[in-house]
């Protein structure tokens, strides 16, 4: 396979710069400075109302009203936060908007107090004048299976949400909302991921259980990109592929809700080693699917070295591998890519981060082929 090149714009850091040097994609210039963002990105809910939120470091998806041009109206996700945010990114800035909160039901404890339960929210999609933001649909990570606070939080993380902004509704120059979103949530993804994947609804993630990191909609279509479980028809581990669920649109928020309607594309994304990996990103791109894959499970030393998360298009059928991602340094994960403009087949687009403060957004360029 023919190599790919990354090209990193401005300059970052001395450390980083000598991580980048052994990525396996072909030349890697100098990276460039984080996006700097505009006002406050939140995170988990400090108190129980979600009136206060620690900064963001978790970003987990973003997607914008527009394919093209700035300023440019989208929504952002924190798998620790209990909802969404509008940002509007300028080329090179993020300006950080106004909070819509998705629960205000479920409550957590934690050192002494209750909060806000998080929506583990993972992947957020646009289409038809609408976002939309889902939860992983996984167990927590972090809690011990069968207790009733790690039930409360995988009945948090199950549902998936439609949000609608009134034309108008948003200040460009500010991202704050000057009408009210429209929330429309529903369970019935759920519903066909039992049916699809019945095996794998209520396990672990450590035992290859559902977790949801990717959503796109390609015209009437959702597609559901899963980071685990990674499947096999034969069996063998080492076959196993990673997994898109897609669903009419109709089927999660329309008269058709609870029918199967679900179909399953099996790709595969592994390593050059062989490992399997899943989806840790899924975005329409001019009628195909654009992802990150990355692996199913961290490495024990958090460490992301380069060529573990590498950038895929899947069209008509084929897959095609057009880069690997260079190493980010421990607990840094690409988890949120948007492509921002094209010449030629090359494609320009901002890359956020899981494990880096507020996203860390920064811009990486490569070729469709």
């Amino acid at each position: 396979m023919a190599h790919h090149h990354i090209r990193f714009n401005g300059l970052w850091s001395v450390l980083l710069i000598s991580l980048l040097a052994g990525a396996p994609s072909g030349s890697v210039q100098a990276q460039s400075e984080p996006w700097p963002v505009k006002g406050k990105l939140f995170g988990q809910a400090k108190d129980a109302k979600g009136a206060d939120f620690k900064k963001s470091e978790d970003v987990s998806g973003i997607a914008c009203a527009t394919e093209t041009g700035f300023p440019r109206l989208c929504l952002v996700a924190d798998d620790e936060a209990p909802g969404a945010q509008i940002v509007i990114l300028r080329d090179g800035e993020i300006i950080a908007g106004s909070f819509i909160p998705l629960v205000s039901d479920i409550h957590v404890s934690g050192k002494g107090k209750q909060r806000l339960a998080e929506l583990d929210a993972e992947a957020v999609a646009y289409a038809g004048g609408s976002f939309y933001v889902t939860g992983s649909h996984g167990r927590p990570r972090h809690s011990d299976d069968g207790t009733t606070e790690a039930d409360a939080k995988a009945a948090v993380t199950r549902r998936i949400f439609k949000i609608t902004l009134p034309a108008d509704a948003v200040d460009l120059a500010t991202g704050k909302l000057t009408g009210s979103a429209s929330v429309t949530p529903s369970t019935a993804l759920e519903t066909q991921l039992k049916i699809k994947l019945d095996g794998a609804f209520d396990a672990a993630l450590k035992d290859n259980g559902l977790t949801i990191e990717g959503l796109a909609v390609t015209g009437t279509t959702l597609h559901v990109g899963l980071r685990a479980p990674v499947l096999s028809d034969s069996g063998d581990a080492g076959a196993a592929k990673a997994v898109i669920l897609s669903t009419p649109l109709e089927a999660i928020f329309g008269p058709s809700q609870g029918k199967d309607a679900s179909t399953l594309t099996r790709l595969d994304l592994k390593t050059q080693a062989g490992a399997p990996r899943g989806i840790r990103d899924l975005v329409a791109y001019k009628g195909s699917l654009m992802m990150i894959a990355g692996p199913v499970l961290d490495p024990s030393d958090d460490a992301v070295k380069a060529g573990d998360y590498t950038i895929y298009r899947f069209s008509d059928g084929q897959t095609t591998k057009l880069a690997d991602l260079p190493g980010y340094g421990t607990k840094i994960k690409p988890e949120a890519l948007l492509p921002l403009n094209q010449t030629g087949d090359t494609v320009r687009a901002l890359i956020l981060f899981d494990g880096a403060e507020e996203g860390g957004g920064r811009t990486v360029t490569f070729k469709l082929s």
